[in-house]
């Protein structure tokens, strides 16, 4: 094993100099991406039947397939992963099973082996937290296929099978283990009418525990009397199932059946992406929509009340309230501009809020194009990952700008500190998370040579762009103000008690979390309950509806505070978006309790140390949308006001 994690580490290394250039020519043949070419299997010829992780939804534990005592090759034998396939904590080995093309067996012997008293245990844990067997055949994953109630109903596909199960004999009270030690494979193909070549289209199984007898002592030869090709006798049921047991003798077994089918390789992987409940996305989006209606509203409302006023030169005031109303934001143009404490750390923030929505847009450019589909296992991680290294010239940019009209002078300060602090946050969460997972000696945990190759990427790549990009930023002339700041602070007047900070800044966050909640349940469903999810065009949607929410609800509440004659709106902006991503970890929390089933406090703290980092991401994010909408938003109104 730590020979295996010795070269795994070295691959990883040297992995990161071709990735970029495997990840920008991947797809160049066609426009449907579905991770590899299709390849033609001649009737007879062997096919490679792969063993992935262990996985559980109730631990979020990785193991790897091997670390249980099933039937191995002479040789274990590592895939080349990809660095979101090792991040994912993806164990990609060769297996025992021989498959060939359109070939049918019936009760292969893999193995036999006989439990102790350690084996037996590791057995009965897994089965205790609902492992599940994840294999791979021509790059589609194993399922279960689940037959609905209702027979009008698609089926539903599980991704792999469960090692066991928990029961109890009948007249027993007592709970026993039992092992899946038989699997019978079937193996969709599409056969090509000309050439009578076939490609692999389906990938299902179904798993059964069964207690196999044999006459006389075991050897390589023995022929079973409860699965035996000859006699024609399969397994069709658990009916005298293998228990788990110190002592106790199990014989693993497979059949493999193959089917011809209408599907074509290109539309092989819609079965596993069918989205039956597309009607509650539609749901989210017209909820969604309303909202942007609401307050694009209030937005246009208060474009009309004060820019027509302003540009004619407050010529049809009709009223002394709205007069007061409207000179309210007026009184204060001689101190709005004036920079806010702690300008340097605002700078910070908006740079690695750009950095994020540059990351964000393309990855979701990409995925709608097809290039992330899930048949491209850990891609999306991937070019997420690259794409944030890369736009960290973004970042450098925008905070070297905005600190330059705050009227700072060491552009080199505020990039290095745009370089390493929202980055340094997230690896020394990540670094204590994983020191967790190795632990557990789970599969999960990033080796060491993916570490350094994450490091590299950072120092390597990303840093040296923020410092580019906050030379060409601070090289750039100022942006100016639109109108000049006083000297002497303006006293702001008591508020009142809606206008108290904490709370404005509380209430900003809740439409644009509203706005994203249900498409967040499916994206929590998809991460924590191992479910794929490709509905990136639902999600984009949704995204840009977020994107106009903050920048709406911001603009709405800066108005407010203006009138209010409380000119500190710089952080405040910042806030009242960014706070929505308290709200994304409540609802996390929230999720956590009602929907999962995790018990250990390793898998526990995961799940929160996982969720605390996307909540930071979505906190930075959002706010920079709001600052930048609140910023456009006072730069307009001033800017188009006289002022005497």
């Amino acid at each position: 094993m730590e020979s295996r994690s010795r070269s795994k580490d070295k691959s990883t290394t040297s992995m990161i100099s071709a990735v970029l250039f495997l990840f920008l020519i991947h797809g160049a043949h066609c426009f449907y991406l579905p991770g590899v070419a299709p390849e033609d299997f001649q009737k007879g010829d062997p096919l490679k039947v792969k063993v992935n992780k262990l996985t559980s939804i109730k631990t979020q534990l990785p193991y790897s397939y091997y670390s249980l005592p099933f039937c191995s090759p002479k040789k274990i034998l590592d895939s080349a992963e990809n660095l979101g396939e090792v991040l994912r904590g993806d164990r990609i080995e060769n297996s025992p099973f021989v498959f060939k093309m359109r070939e049918p067996q019936m009760c292969a012997v893999l193995c036999q082996i006989t439990l102790d008293a350690k084996t037996a245990k590791h057995f009965k844990e897994k089965i205790d937290d609902e492992y599940r067997v994840n294999m791979i055949l021509d790059n589609l994953p194993l399922v279960v296929p689940i037959r609905r109630l209702d027979q009008e109903a698609p089926t539903v596909y599980q991704l792999g099978y469960h090692i066991g199960l928990k029961g109890q004999y009948s007249g027993s009270k007592e709970e026993k283990y039992f092992i899946h030690n038989h699997l019978a494979f079937t193996v969709k193909y599409h056969r090509d009418q000309q050439t009578d070549s076939a490609r692999i289209v389906g990938f299902e199984v179904k798993p059964y525990s069964v207690r196999h007898e044999y006459e006389g002592k075991w050897s390589d030869k023995t022929r079973l009397t409860t699965c035996d090709p000859h006699t024609k006798r399969t397994v069709v049921n658990s009916n005298t199932p293998q228990e788990v047991e110190a002592g106790k003798e199990i014989i693993f077994t497979y059949d493999v059946e193959y089917q011809e089918s209408e599907v074509k390789w290109a539309s092989r992987w819609d079965a596993y992406l069918l989205m039956s409940d597309d009607q509650i996305h539609w749901f989210s989006i017209v909820n969604s929509l309303m909202i942007v209606l609401f307050l694009s509203g209030m937005v246009a409302m208060i474009m009309l009340r004060t820019l027509y006023r302003d540009i004619s030169k407050y010529n049809e005031l009709e009223t002394q309230e709205e007069a007061q109303e409207e000179t309210g934001w007026k009184l204060v143009h001689g101190d709005v501009f004036r920079p806010p404490s702690n300008s340097d750390l605002l700078c910070v923030y908006v740079g690695t809020g750009v950095q994020f929505l540059g990351m964000v847009l393309v990855t979701m450019i990409f995925a709608i194009l097809g290039f992330l589909s899930p048949s491209n296992r850990g891609g999306l991680m991937t070019a997420m990952l690259l794409l944030w290294v890369f736009m960290g010239i973004l970042a450098g940019y925008a905070s070297a700008r905005l600190y330059k009209m705050f009227k700072g002078a060491e552009w080199k300060k505020i990039a290095l500190r745009t370089a390493f602090m929202f980055p340094a946050v997230v690896f020394a969460i990540f670094f204590v998370l994983n020191a967790l997972i190795w632990g557990q000696k789970s599969s999960g945990a990033v080796p060491f040579g993916t570490m350094f190759a994450l490091v590299l990427l950072w120092f390597g790549i990303s840093v040296p762009l923020v410092f580019v990009g906050g030379y060409v930023g601070f090289k750039k002339p100022a942006i100016e103000d639109p109108v000049k700041t006083n000297k002497i602070p303006r006293q702001i007047p008591e508020q009142a008690w809606y206008m108290n900070p904490s709370f404005s800044i509380l209430i900003g966050g809740i439409l644009p979390f509203g706005a994203v909640f249900i498409e967040l349940f499916f994206i929590l469903t998809s991460i924590w309950l191992n479910q794929f999810y490709y509905i990136f065009g639902f999600l984009f949607l949704v995204f840009i509806i977020l994107l106009v929410t903050c920048a709406e609800i911001t603009i709405v509440l800066c108005y407010f505070q203006l009138c209010s004659e409380d000119y500190l709106w710089w952080w405040r902006s910042y806030l009242t978006s960014g706070s929505s991503a308290l709200y994304l970890f409540l609802y996390a929390t929230f999720y956590f309790f009602t929907k999962l089933e995790i018990t250990k406090l390793v898998s526990g703290l995961l799940y929160f140390g996982y969720m605390l980092i996307a909540s930071y991401a979505f906190f930075v994010l959002t706010g920079t949308i709001g600052f930048y909408a609140c910023f456009w938003f006072t730069r307009l109104i001033y800017s188009s006001v006289k002022i005497d």
